[in-house]
């Protein structure tokens, strides 16, 4: 065997993915997501414990909480198995749009979120700045229209971002998005939107005021809670908004 299938099987509180959420895990790939960064990893390097010790079959409740890095506060509860489980990997929402753009649109991670999202938004919509913190985090092709900038420091690179570029952010990492955070509201952005729950934007926002900064102006979570946790609805639901915000201004 090969393979191991990593499934949510229940969730308390505040989790970035619903029960049924699923995704396949070999010794060298990935396929589907159950999201949550830190959380991802962890049962990533799980599965691939279990495929090396010719194990298929386990299950865990992981806390999202500090041990992992993250704010969601929640709990989720995952099943290793053998058998082949739906996948969380839905092909990208349709987004039209009719107008040409040079508007600056900075993406801060390109994991499952990331890559929907370029894959969601049309090529004339946004001048795109596609940024993660090494060139193996980018996905092996990359559209015409995206600038991909492999950057070891992200918060450094933030601090020189246009300040008329719009930002999402969704890092691997809660330290990062946070550090990501304080580095645009100081240097200023057209907007700035942060992947997350109410829980995350609550402790990002105390923490940011603790700092000395204004955190009203950060848009969390992004996307469009009816459309769904799946990284596409999250892409479909951030574009819609992102658009009718930049379009409302240039009409205005």
């Amino acid at each position: 065997m090969t393979a191991i299938y990593v499934e949510v099987t229940a969730t308390r509180g505040s989790a970035p993915r619903d029960a049924g959420t699923a995704m396949k895990v070999t010794p060298d790939t990935i396929d589907g997501t159950i999201g949550g960064g830190a959380l991802e990893h962890q049962a990533i390097a799980h599965a691939r414990r279990l495929l090396a010790e010719g194990r298929f079959e386990d299950s865990q409740t992981l806390p999202l909480g500090p041990g992992l890095g993250q704010c969601c506060g929640g709990a989720v509860n995952l099943r290793y198995t053998a058998a082949p489980r739906p996948l969380d990997n839905p092909t990208p929402l349709p987004l039209d749009a009719t107008f040409g753009s040079d508007t600056p649109l900075w993406l801060w991670g390109a994991g499952h979120v990331g890559r929907a999202v370029v894959a969601a938004c049309p090529a004339n919509a946004f001048a795109i700045t596609w940024i993660d913190s090494a060139p193996d985090r980018f996905p092996a092709t990359i559209p015409a229209h995206v600038t991909a900038t492999p950057a070891a420091d992200m918060p450094r690179l933030a601090a020189h971002a246009p300040q008329n570029a719009h930002h999402l952010i969704f890092t691997y990492s809660h330290d990062i998005d946070l550090a990501l955070c304080a580095a645009l509201l100081k240097r200023g952005a057209e907007t700035v939107g942060l992947i997350g729950s109410d829980t995350k934007k609550s402790r990002f926002s105390r923490r940011l005021r603790d700092m000395g900064l204004d955190p009203s102006g950060i848009i969390c979570p992004i996307g469009d809670k009816s459309l769904g946790k799946l990284p596409a609805q999250i892409a479909h639901g951030a574009l819609i908004a992102l658009i009718a915000r930049t379009q409302t201004k240039v009409s205005a």
